[in-house]
């Protein structure tokens, strides 16, 4: 009766969660082999409960058990290896994929094995007892060992995780482990006796119980499994793994000599009482206490040094290089330091530069503390003069404000200066710590001041970085200003010279009509700037046409104000932008114009040879060969005192735009020639 209420329970348990997965998490591989194995484990147990309660049909029902029997490794490995991983498939290593595969061997076994090349039961409806022969002994261990692998792998997934998330899934491991363990123990009796006791059958079913109860509260309570990535190298040796191996093997043995004693009657009792004696023993290993408390152990007695530096280093780079935002990359160092020096929770302290005042940044497993140090506190100067690690359990001398005595009333016991050119720039404030009987030495000061150093590093090279990018779009703003400002001077310059000309011939009709034309163009140039400030390109767009270059130039000389300047020439053919060549001869005349001596006439000449061309010329001071060689078409570099040296460089934009060049000879003393050079229309792509 125990058994059948057992097993239903255990049933429904099980079904009922499935539904639960099959709804809520049904994409997920890992949920896909929990699905499987246990579906592997309801049909395991439907079948032996009917082996129970009908003997005589034990041939039926155990090769159905068989069958499901054969399914249990390979769902139950798969889900130990896709279990909380990123990348599922991927994350499985090329060894563990090979084991996994080998698993599929079971199912393959189970069909073509003959029942009785499994197993024989002489009187099974009064001992539930199944002696195996050869091919079912080689099959159960086999079973064994792969079941046994799959809880190795489940622990490398607890311990590969951060230890601030282990709590979210540390129940449904540990629950997927009893049942595991449970089976474990159940084919066990094949290495012990060669045989399987059917008697031990309730353990199994209340094991089942248990894992499903374990899993379900852990899904439905603390919601889904955190998403990790673990290396495919070598495990660090796991203590759990191997504590939890002997005690199999210790019950093993003890097993074997319970012959000798008068247990035969209560087998299933004590077996269930083994099963939680392992459970308790699980859950104290898993314990991160204990584990600090066996890693002093093997420093003290097993190795010469207490970290692996390299190991530290290379972790702490990794984890830093994965920070994304300036607060993934806070956290992570919090975070480091607390699973280093095991420690419960920590902050990180930065220092203020308006201020002056060191101030909370980011806190790990605490609300944030509202404490804050000024750059004359005497810990503070301490720090930053002899780069020490601060013990708040000691005496501090004097705290003015009693930030301190706030951090030391909070739980925290350590300050690690992060200095930058022998200044403190921040600190991290280590709380408390899980294993309070360990003594830190310095290998832990030395790793803790190294850390601080790479992490301090790091924080400043985003700072620096950021404001890096803010100075970058400034200065591009200010080189924009500078191009508008530059135009903008040019049609200032032209406007100047009409307002001047105006005073004098303002009653010529033909003046009003050249200065009507002048301020039409100055207003359409104007129009034209506006629109490619709304879309700044580093080259300018062209709007190319058929257009006369003569008529180009003459109304780019008519927009300078058309005062002391000579034009001649031919009209030549070109495809180009009209007002970008405009804003050109303009720029070219106006420069021109400034730099002549005693107001001597500019000329300007259009004409064509090979190439149509437009030359600029003064008797103005000249030009170095050193300067034109080598500053000339550079943004930002000028000779004149009131210049911005941006104006022959967006000539030459312009023009190797239209597919040409820009020609310049010049004698110091005696004047300079600009000559633009544009293809004819028509060959602009010769």
């Amino acid at each position: 009766m125990l058994q059948l209420i057992l097993s239903c329970l255990a049933i429904a348990l099980a079904v009922g969660y499935g539904i639960f997965l099959l709804v809520r998490f049904s994409r997920r591989l890992s949920v896909v082999a929990l699905l499987g194995g246990l579906l592997a484990c309801v049909v395991l147990e439907i079948c032996d409960l009917q082996v129970l309660r009908h003997p005589e049909s034990l041939a039926d029902w155990k090769r159905a058990a068989l069958v499901a029997e054969s399914f249990l490794p390979f769902f139950w490995l798969l889900f130990a290896l896709t279990f909380s991983r990123e990348r599922s498939w991927r994350d499985i290593s090329p060894v563990s994929m090979a084991v996994l595969f080998a698993a599929l061997g079971f199912p393959v076994a189970g069909l073509r094995l003959s029942l009785p090349a499994v197993f024989y039961s002489p009187d099974f409806a009064d001992e539930k007892m199944l002696f195996l022969r050869s091919g079912g002994y080689f099959f159960y261990v086999a079973l064994m060992v792969f079941l046994v692998l799959a809880m190795f792998q489940l622990e490398r997934t607890l311990m590969a995780l951060p230890r601030s998330n282990r709590w979210r899934v540390k129940f449904e491991i540990v629950g997927t482990g009893v049942l595991l363990a449970a089976l474990v123990i159940f084919y066990s009796q094949a290495l012990l006796y060669r045989s399987l006791d059917m008697n031990l059958m309730p353990v199994r079913s209340f094991c089942l119980i248990i894992s499903v109860g374990m899993m379900a509260c852990s899904r439905m309570r603390r919601g889904e499994a955190v998403r990790i990535r673990v290396s495919h190298e070598m495990a660090y040796r796991s203590v759990v793994v191997l504590a939890v191996g002997c005690y199999l093997i210790v019950l093993g043995i003890f097993g074997a000599g319970m012959r000798y004693f008068d247990f035969a009657g209560n087998r299933a009792l004590f077996t269930g009482l083994c099963v939680v004696l392992g459970l308790t023993i699980v859950a104290v290993l898993l314990s991160e206490k204990i584990r600090r408390r066996i890693r002093v152990v093997l420093h003290k007695h097993f190795y010469q040094r207490k970290y692996d530096y390299r190991q530290e280093w290379q972790q702490f780079t990794a984890k830093l290089s994965a920070a994304k935002t300036r607060e993934d990359l806070e956290n992570g160092i919090l975070d480091f330091f607390t699973e280093t020096f095991f420690l419960q929770d920590a902050a990180l302290y930065l220092r203020d530069q308006d201020s002056d005042l060191y101030r909370c940044s980011t806190c790990l497993e605490t609300d944030a503390i509202s404490p804050t140090l000024s750059g004359d506190h005497p810990v503070v100067k301490s720090m930053g003069q002899r780069d020490w690690v601060v013990s708040l359990d000691d005496e501090v001398g004097d705290d003015p404000g009693g930030g301190l005595d706030l951090l030391k009333r909070h739980g925290y016991s350590f300050l690690v200066p992060m200095r930058f050119e022998r200044g403190l720039e921040g600190f991290v404030a280590l709380g408390r710590r899980i294993y309070k009987e360990e003594t830190l030495t310095y290998e832990d000061f030395d790793l803790m001041k190294i850390l601080a150093h790479q992490a301090m590093g790091v924080l400043l090279s985003r700072k620096l970085y950021s404001q890096l990018v803010v100075a970058n779009e400034m200065a591009a703003i200010g080189r924009v200003s500078t191009f508008v400002i530059h135009d903008l001077k040019n049609l200032v310059s032209g406007l100047g010279m009409v307002v001047d000309n105006a005073r004098d011939y303002i009653d010529e009709p033909e003046f009003r009509a050249d200065m009507f034309e002048t301020l039409e163009n100055t207003v359409g140039n104007m129009k034209g700037l506006i629109a490619r400030l709304q879309n700044v390109k580093q080259k300018p767009l062209l709007d190319l046409a058929e257009c006369d270059l003569f008529e180009v130039t003459r109304a780019g000389v008519a927009l300078s104000g058309g005062n002391g300047i000579v034009l001649d020439g031919t009209s030549v053919t070109v495809n180009a932008d009209p007002v970008e060549l405009q804003k050109v001869i303009l720029n070219l005349v106006h420069n021109a114009r400034e730099a002549s001596a005693d107001k001597a006439p500019v000329k300007v000449e259009v004409g064509r040879s090979d190439l149509a061309y437009v030359s600029v010329s003064d008797e103005g001071v000249g030009m170095t060969d050193e300067f034109m060689r080598n500053r000339l078409f550079k943004p930002f570099e000028t000779t004149k005192k009131k210049g911005m040296g941006i104006g022959l460089y967006q000539c030459r934009q312009v023009i190797e735009g239209h597919g040409g060049r820009i020609e310049v000879k010049s004698v110091v003393g005696k004047g300079s020639s600009f000559t633009v050079w544009l293809p004819v229309s028509g060959e602009m792509g010769a």
